[in-house]
């Protein structure tokens, strides 16, 4: 659903270390874009965003130390919109089940998640960042009702 009037959205910003640079670049090229909008990020990453860039972010924990979970919890409350997550595929991470979670509920809550400069370029040049466009909120009443208050799997 398209509504008239534009609003600030709440951009999760997630890089892994071999990811942090092309996320910074990423972010340089789309300054503009982002100063209009709400930045939460995890730790390194955040700090990197606003030395670098001059712009304000709310910073959480680092990633591994729950950073990722403290995002998804964002997520599920509703309070961020679009999360860009630029994670290494090629690389094994010890909190791959944080990473995992987090990427489950963007799913969840269906928050658009661009996961590489490609994606993330696609998603803000989009004429929908700027329309005040409002994502669909997920109903999961029935299925709560059904599994006893509980969403896990």
């Amino acid at each position: 659903m398209i509504v008239e009037e534009p609003r600030q959205l709440r951009i999760g910003l997630v890089a892994h270390d071999n990811k942090k640079r092309d996320l910074v670049e990423w972010a340089r090229y789309n300054v503009d874009i982002l100063s209009r909008h709400e930045l939460w990020a995890t730790g390194t990453t955040g700090s990197l965003i606003e030395r670098e860039l001059d712009l304000p972010v709310a910073k959480l924990q680092s990633g591994p130390l729950g950073g990722d979970q403290q995002l998804g919890a964002l997520i599920a409350e509703g309070k961020i919109d679009f999360l860009v997550f630029f994670w290494d595929p090629l690389e094994p991470l010890p909190h791959d089940p944080d990473v995992k979670a987090l990427l489950r509920l963007a799913v969840v809550w269906n928050i658009p998640i661009a996961c590489n400069r490609a994606s993330a370029d696609f998603m803000v040049s989009s004429p929908l960042m700027e329309s005040g466009y409002e994502r669909t909120q997920p109903d999961y009443g029935e299925y709560l009702g059904r599994r006893g208050g509980g969403l896990s799997a």
